[in-house]
């Protein structure tokens, strides 16, 4: 079975994206799952089913979704080999921008979209640098030379990433995408493989339900801002 890891702020479009790319390989028989991994709810799962497409979800409640993605994509991937898919595809939030849900060996992809700002993919950090696709939405709601901006931001982010636009609406551009899935590599179990970055360290007290705001509970893992005086 192939998996596919997307990620992306929320709101870019990675559902629109995913349905609109799955739908057009189902039709030449490709069997696809998804597994939607988010922080408190979420009402995507609709989505996928009104498209007939079987869905997981897993919300990670007080966890970082990507520290909870790390500690469930296995068992997910195993629903999927069971249920004899051809693609499993794992969509996830990237909340923070400091995380990254890409696997090595992995065909890894993150969505941006063009209104978020011609500056955002310098921002977004290890999701967009170690992806093997960035795919852009919402061009139509920009200027020509807003896209082209944006593009560019993104190259230099990624310089190695394929790029690919994509309307979430009409589908445009899903063809080119689902020609990535197919080329994606068989994977036959996920024991055993690492992360294309290591999460970041979730030991300060307020990781672990502390909410008073005083440098006497800083403990652990606090990092502070160097403050000129």
């Amino acid at each position: 079975m192939k998996l596919i890891t997307i990620a992306g702020p929320p709101s870019s479009g990675k559902t629109s994206v995913i349905i609109k790319t799955a739908l057009t390989l189902e039709k030449r028989g490709v069997k696809i799952a998804a597994v939607k991994f988010d922080s408190l709810s979420t009402f995507d799962d609709l989505a996928y089913k009104k498209a007939g497409l079987p869905v997981l979800v897993g919300l990670a409640g007080n966890l970082c979704p990507d520290h909870f993605f790390a500690v469930n994509i296995e068992d997910c991937f195993n629903w999927g080999k069971t249920k004899n898919f051809d693609i499993l595809v794992s969509e996830s939030a990237g909340l923070c921008n400091r995380c990254s849900p890409h696997i090595a060996g992995v065909l890894g992809i993150c969505v941006i979209d063009n209104l978020a700002g011609i500056l955002t993919p310098k921002k977004i950090g290890p999701m967009l640098k170690f992806a093997d696709v960035i795919v852009i939405t919402k061009g139509d709601l920009v200027s020509q030379a807003e896209r082209e901006v944006f593009a560019f931001n993104a190259a230099a982010a990624n310089p190695h990433a394929k790029i690919i636009f994509i309307n979430g609406i009409t589908g445009q551009g899903t063809r080119e995408l689902g020609e990535k899935w197919l080329a994606a590599a068989e994977i036959g179990k996920i024991e055993g493989k690492k992360l294309r970055l290591s999460l970041p360290s979730a030991v300060c007290p307020y990781c672990v339900g502390e909410t008073v705001l005083d440098k006497d509970y800083h403990r652990g893992n606090a990092k502070k801002i160097a403050i000129k005086k």
